[in-house]
């Protein structure tokens, strides 16, 4: 086994040690993700840190700024490198003399000003510079060195993931700034899903009409703590029942929107797909996640995880322009689609390769138009440059996703749920293709699922797709 390198020690200096003149450095370049950190660690939410709008023209969020990396650079020195393990830090006397922004980069240097043999007490000189060279924060650090000479392992610092969920925080914006959309909420007889639709109504998204057995929709509204007196409630028998007056009201005009309650989804979409009474157009009906991803810098359409089970390559052709169009009206000119396999390479054994290769030669030929496709590409070598780059990939698509195509229900099903479960993902789901979208999420789904689910849905109704 190989001896282990002196970066993977910590070691300090004793007060003995200490000589007068001796200095320590360490530097960081200050990121969002620290302000971040920092407000998740203190609870302090003010917006002159956390709002960058608002940041620009506040002297106070380069206060916060100084006091994070001006304490926390100076401690991390005394703590690790001068004196290191063993110190005690006493006090500080910090003078902020310039400001400090996101992306500079700070260099904390202390050096050895006092020594008091009684009390073994140290004082440090305390200089702050930026990449420019110039002093943003002075002044001394007072401490009580280690007599014991300490030699550890160098913890390894923990992966912290954080994400405010932008991306859908700004699709619940902008579904909320028009007007609300008439929505058939189809069976709500559980809290989850009731409540559901309760929060998209006053978050001025839906204005639902409640189908079920009116007994077990007022039961799940008590229980839940809801009010419902203001929505109009349509009383059946069953979900079967309710899942068909549901289609009614959207073919006579009443309702814009489909939202899944509490029933099972083949029950739901058993008269959505109805040859004669149904909601078919001449399009596939298929189903999108939208993910936010906190580790991924984009928003992530993945495709189909709950209707289609192994679709056929036309079915798929259909699953991929729905894709398209979606992306359209989130803003995306030319999505970037990832046809998935577990491979890069056309296999004949492997039947999502040949599919894959056959949708590019499509979309090539136009029988899939608005999109960059290429494929097969593994789930690595769609989301990550890096990946890519290393198995010598050369492609427009591949780690730079927006797309996602997976093979089969299965695949997607099990993609959507890694990433939001161990991931930490928020997803909104929809189902496109009908005469309408159709809000489509699961009973194990957050109550941010459902309403980010109601804002994706809005804005395809709004723009007729």
């Amino acid at each position: 086994m190989p001896d282990a390198t002196p970066d993977s020690f910590i070691e300090n200096r004793t007060f003995d040690e200490l000589t007068l003149g001796e200095s320590a450095s360490l530097s960081r370049t200050v990121e969002q993700r620290d302000i971040d950190l920092f407000a998740t660690v203190s609870g302090d939410v003010n917006p002159a840190h956390l709002d960058p709008a608002y940041a620009e023209t506040d002297m106070f969020h380069h206060i916060i700024i100084h006091g994070m990396w001006g304490a926390g650079l100076i401690s991390a020195v005394l703590g690790t490198e001068l004196p290191g393990p063993g110190t005690i830090y006493l006090g500080q006397d910090l003078r902020f003399r310039l400001p400090v922004a996101i992306g500079d980069t700070i260099t904390a240097t202390l050096t050895v000003k006092e020594k008091d043999p009684e009390k073994h007490d140290v004082v440090f000189d305390c200089l702050c510079t930026n990449q420019q060279g110039a002093t943003v924060i002075s002044g001394t650090a007072y401490t009580r060195a280690p007599t014991a000479k300490i030699r550890r392992p160098r913890a390894a610092l923990p992966y912290v993931r954080l994400s405010r969920h932008q991306a859908m925080r700004a699709l619940e914006a902008r579904a909320a700034a028009g007007a609300a959309v008439a929505t058939a909420v189809v069976h709500p007889v559980d809290a989850a899903s009731l409540l559901a639709a309760v929060e998209a109504a006053a978050t001025g998204l839906i204005i639902p009409i409640l189908i079920g057995p009116a007994v077990l929709i007022r039961a799940a509204a008590e229980a839940a703590g809801a009010e419902i007196g203001g929505f109009r409630l349509i009383d059946t028998a069953d979900a079967a029942e309710s899942a068909a007056r549901a289609v009614a009201l959207v073919r006579g005009g009443e309702a814009a929107l489909l939202m899944k309650g509490d029933l099972h989804t083949d029950v739901l979409m058993h008269p959505v797909v109805a040859a004669a009474t149904g909601l078919r157009t001449a399009r596939r009906i298929s189903h999108v996640y939208l993910m936010d991803v906190p580790d991924y810098p984009r928003p992530l359409l993945l495709t189909d995880a709950a209707v289609n089970v192994v679709p056929s390559l036309p079915e798929k052709a259909g699953i991929v322009q729905n894709a398209i169009d979606l992306a359209h009206a989130l803003g995306i000119e030319a999505p970037r689609v990832a046809i998935l396999a577990a491979v890069e390479t056309v296999n004949d054994q492997m039947p999502s390769t040949l599919h894959a290769a056959a949708l590019c030669k499509m979309a090539d030929r136009g029988q899939i138009t608005g999109g960059v496709l290429d494929g097969p590409l593994a789930f690595d070598n769609a989301i990550s440059e890096a990946a890519a780059a290393e198995k010598g990939i050369l492609s427009p698509v591949a780690g730079r996703a927006d797309i996602l195509v997976v093979p089969d229900l299965e695949a997607g099903n099990m993609l959507a749920k890694q990433l939001t479960f161990l991931a930490g993902a928020e997803a909104a789901g929809v189902v496109l293709g009908a005469r309408v979208p159709i809000i489509l999420t699961s009973r194990a789904d957050s109550a941010a699922t459902h309403l980010a689910s109601c804002a994706l849905a809005v804005l395809m109704a709004r723009a007729g797709r």
